[in-house]
């Protein structure tokens, strides 16, 4: 499958293209001739089945206020983030429904115990995929499955997402 990643910096986006290595956020990681990366959000979202939302939660509003304008109507929005806004206390999928307006068979949250290096570096790593639409989240599970990443689906979105967000605490108080 092909991969195309939007960035804010062009300089990241052109060694992703012409080293498929991430020295920034993936160091010592070989990236797939499959993945390019683009700083124009329509590019990186022309044709995608679906859209992985991946930057800082604080700043998931403003992204996507840039990025609505050039979603497809059938791309799914795929939250791998964690937390809850401040100011508001909406949890990730409710910023993307307040800010897209998209039903929420087209909103997905990915959640685990998951470190982007570690699976980068293919070690084994399970997660929840969950949507509203069962069948959305079994067509992302599949997108996803490899052999070292195993996802599971659910169709609680809230759950998930408050289960990603208060880990942490509890692992703290523990």
């Amino acid at each position: 499958c092909e991969v195309t990643l939007w960035g804010r910096r062009a300089e990241v986006a052109e060694t992703i293209n012409t080293t498929h290595t991430n020295p920034d956020y993936l160091p010592g990681i070989a990236l797939p001739d499959s993945i390019r990366a683009t700083t124009d959000a329509a590019e990186a979202l022309r044709g995608a089945e679906f859209a992985f939302l991946v930057v800082p939660s604080q700043t998931l509003r403003a992204n996507l206020a840039d990025w609505a304008p050039h979603l497809e109507p059938d791309t799914v929005l795929v939250s791998l983030m964690k937390g809850v806004e401040l100011g508001t206390a909406e949890l990730m999928s409710e910023v993307i429904a307040d800010v897209t307006k998209v039903s929420a068979d087209r909103i997905a949250v990915v959640s685990g115990p998951n470190l982007a290096k570690e699976i980068a570096e293919r070690r084994p790593a399970a997660a929840v995929v969950a949507c509203a639409d069962e069948s959305v989240a079994q067509r992302l599970q599949a997108a996803c499955h490899t052999s070292y990443f195993r996802p599971y689906t659910n169709t609680d979105v809230v759950g998930c997402e408050l289960g990603g967000a208060v880990k942490n605490v509890i692992g703290l108080a523990v």
